[in-house]
C-alpha cells in the first residue's frame, strides 16, 4: 500500500484525506488536527497487524493506568477500514527539544520496574522473526550466500539468546528504546511506538543504544549520561555480546527488503554483511 492508497483509508474511516504524512513504514502515519493516525500497510500479514493494532492500544491504556509517560490511545479499540487496522492516538504536545539517550533512562526505568499486566498477553521480543520475510523481499537484489549466511547467523544467536541468563528480571520491555522512539514535552520525556512492547529480557532495552555507540556513531559522553541515568551499563553484562550480535543480524536483513528498489540499500546491506563476515564490531553503519 503506498501513500495514496493509505489516503484512501483515511478517507474511508471518515477521517481527513489531507491529513499530514509523518512517515511511511510499516504504517503509515498520519497528523490529523488533535490525533495521529496509524494505518496498517501490509494487508497480506492484515491477521497480525490487527493483533498488533489492537494490543498496542491495549498496552496504552495499561501503562496510562501504571503512570507510565507514554502515548495514550484516543479509541479503545482499532477500528477495521478496508481490511487494515487502523488506530487513533491523542497527539503529544509538540516537543521542546530533540531527545537524547539519557531522555530514554527514566522512562525505561518505570517500565522496567512493572510485573507483566494480568490481563494481557505480552509477546516475546521477537527480534529475529523478521529476518526470512525481509530476506524473502530482497530477493535477488542480494547475494544468494549472504543471504545464506543471515541466516545461518540468526539460527545461531536465536539458539544462544534462548540460552542466556540475564542480569535484570525479566518482565515488560519497550523493545526498540532509541530516540527516535520518546518524545520531549514540557512535562518530560514521553515513549512512542508501542509496537514492539514485549515481555522478555530487559537487557533488550540496553543493548540498542550499546550498539549504536559502535555501530552508528553514538557520542561516547551521551551513551554515559544515559547509563548514568539508568544505573547500569549492558556492557557488564557476559551476554551483552549475544544480543548485540542478535540485532545487527535483524538490523542488516531489514535493509536488504529496500534493495531490490533502492541502490543506497544495496550499499548499506554489503557494508554491514562485510562487516559481520569481517568480525568488526566498529565498521559504522548508517541509518536507513
Amino acid at each position: 500500500m503506498d501513500e495514496a492508497q493509505a489516503r484512501d483509508i483515511l478517507r474511508a474511516a471518515g477521517l481527513p484525506r489531507s491529513a499530514e504524512l509523518i512517515a511511511l513504514g510499516e504504517n503509515a502515519v498520519f497528523a490529523a488536527g488533535d490525533l495521529v493516525v496509524k494505518v496498517g500497510r501490509d494487508a497480506a500479514r492484515a491477521p497480525e497487524l490487527w493483533e498488533r493494532a489492537e494490543r498496542e492500544v491495549a498496552l496504552a491504556g495499561w501503562l496510562a493506568g501504571a503512570g507510565v509517560p507514554a502515548v495514550r490511545a484516543a479509541e479503545p479499540h482499532a477500528r477495521r477500514v478496508a481490511g487494515h487496522p487502523v488506530t487513533l492516538w491523542h497527539r503529544l504536545p509538540a516537543a521542546v527539544r530533540p531527545a537524547e539517550p539519557v531522555d530514554l533512562a527514566e522512562p525505561l526505568l518505570r517500565v522496567h520496574a512493572l510485573a507483566a499486566p494480568r490481563d494481557l498477553a505480552l509477546p516475546r521480543r521477537e527480534l529475529l522473526g523478521g529476518v526470512e520475510r525481509w530476506l524473502r523481499l530482497a530477493g535477488d537484489a542480494i547475494d544468494p550466500a549472504d543471504a545464506a549466511y543471515l541466516r545461518e547467523r540468526r539460527d545461531g544467536f536465536a539458539e544462544r539468546a534462548a540460552a542466556l541468563t540475564p542480569h535484570l528480571p525479566p518482565g515488560p520491555i519497550h523493545g526498540d528504546a532509541l530516540p527516535r522512539n520518546v518524545q520531549v514535552t514540557a512535562d518530560g520525556p514521553v515513549l512512542v511506538d508501542l509496537e514492539t512492547f514485549s515481555r522478555d529480557l530487559r537487557e533488550h532495552d540496553l543493548v540498542v543504544l550499546a550498539l549504536s555507540l559502535d555501530r552508528y556513531g553514538l557520542d561516547p559522553a551521551a551513551y554515559d549520561a544515559f547509563t548514568a541515568a539508568y544505573g547500569w551499563d549492558v556492557r557488564e553484562w557476559e551476554g551483552c555480546a549475544v544480543l548485540r550480535g542478535a540485532r545487527e543480524t535483524a538490523s542488516c536483513a531489514w535493509v536488504a527488503q529496500h534493495a531490490p528498489a533502492n541502490p543506497a540499500a544495496r550499499a548499506e546491506f554489503a557494508r554491514r554483511v562485510a562487516s559481520l563476515r569481517a568480525g568488526d564490531p566498529e565498521v559504522r553503519w548508517y541509518p536507513f
